[in-house]
């Protein structure tokens, strides 16, 4: 009997023994699987010319004259840079993150990016593509085996032609879903269960969806075999330096990260949908937004055959100036110039990123009381290129 004890003991250690290699080899694929996309994603080697004092005082005056003009109060609740060739011309913060505890917005304080975090979690997705971890014309259910429609890969997401519902609508009916806090592997098996209709064939046309972004996000976390908001943090927002970025944890965070307000100061009350991330839930600055865009430059970033289908349209079904790209819009003019942004809109956050590729300028608008404002900061392109911007052009989120 004794014997048999032993032998059962022996067994056991062995096999918590094989266990803990099997992990441990696990383990080291995962770091070096994030570690090989990491050592490609770095600004050092980008180099711009140093700005001369007489331009950058004429610049930096006309831009605090845009900011006076926009925000004749200085009330913005929030922060507001430009730059040009990686030099801040001017920026500007204010407000509060919280107003209860009279908590202040400054340089250091991450806004809630809403929308803006597509352009992060289309960089990721990109990386594997330019690494040759992941195919962009792969299907999504080839990466994610639930993933119920078979013809809609990995492009149509990121460039919104997929037709997917979005997840917003049908987790609102409580036949479907109970509100509580909704995950993105939720939004998958509801989309694996009811496989609800597409808003239209895969790749017919444009339909800008949430849903897609948020689906990204789990396919970051199966590439990386890690969760979406320790991916980013390891793949681009460690190595870029950018100490303020992160992404929200309703269950660790919603007590400390910024808060949004309406317009009359009202606070908003945090919603289910405030634990899904890729679509949304980056909180940022305006500085480290303007690190991740020179990082942009590098050549090391992607790889020039890959950046130029990222900054390309895709959507021509009707005529316009407006197009999207791989995570990132765009307005391409007749004339030839074009015009690289994202808005974002999430309960009272209101933001706005613009990058002008040609003219290696970033405009970043960050707002955590609702405002129009912030959309307005492509206007101060024609300061920097010979843009057709129309001065009476309404501007909106998306």
């Amino acid at each position: 009997m004794k014997f048999l004890q032993f032998t059962s003991y022996i067994f056991i250690l062995l096999l918590a023994s094989c266990q803990k290699d099997k992990n441990t080899v696990a383990s080291a694929d995962t770091e070096q699987n994030v570690k090989d996309t990491v050592l490609h994603i770095t600004p050092l080697d980008v180099k711009l010319n140093k700005l001369t004092s007489g331009w950058k005082t004429s610049k930096t005056n006309s831009v605090k004259q845009f900011y006076n003009k926009t925000w004749p109060k200085d009330d913005l609740s929030g922060g507001f840079l430009v730059a040009k060739n990686g030099q801040i011309l001017f920026e500007t913060y204010g407000g509060y993150a919280n107003r209860k505890n009279k908590t202040e917005i400054d340089a250091n304080t991450p806004i809630h990016l809403a929308s803006v975090s597509k352009v992060l979690t289309a960089a990721v997705i990109l990386k594997f593509i330019d690494l040759e971890k992941l195919d962009i014309d792969a299907k999504v259910n080839s990466i994610l085996p639930e993933f119920p429609y078979e013809d809609i890969t990995i492009k149509m997401l990121l460039n919104h032609r997929s037709g997917l519902p979005n997840y917003a609508y049908f987790g609102d009916d409580r036949t479907i879903w109970d509100r509580s806090m909704m995950k993105n592997q939720d939004i998958l098996d509801l989309l694996a269960l009811h496989k609800f209709d597409l808003y239209f064939k895969p790749d017919k046309k444009f339909g800008y969806c949430n849903t897609n972004y948020a689906m990204l996000a789990l396919v970051i976390e199966k590439v990386t075999k890690m969760n979406y908001r320790d991916a980013m943090k390891k793949i681009i927002f460690d190595p870029l330096g950018m100490k303020n970025t992160y992404v929200f944890d309703y269950y660790k965070d919603k007590e400390t990260a910024s808060q949004s307000y309406k317009g009359n100061n009202v606070l908003y009350d945090y919603d289910f949908l405030d634990n899904i991330y890729g679509d949304k839930n980056i909180y940022s600055t305006p500085r480290d937004m303007l690190k991740f865009d020179l990082a942009t430059y590098s050549k090391k970033f992607l790889n020039p055959k890959l950046v130029k289908q990222v900054f390309q349209g895709y959507s021509y079904e009707h005529k316009g100036e407006r197009n999207y790209g791989l995570g990132i819009r765009m307005h391409e003019w007749k004339t030839g110039e074009k015009l690289f942004y994202h808005n974002g809109w999430w309960h009272g956050n209101t933001s706005s990123y613009v990058t002008l590729k040609g003219d290696t300028v970033a405009m970043i608008a960050l707002s955590n009381k609702f405002s129009y404002k912030p959309y307005k900061i492509w206007k101060l392109s024609t300061l920097f290129g010979k843009y057709p911007i129309k001065p009476d052009k309404e501007d909106g989120a998306e």
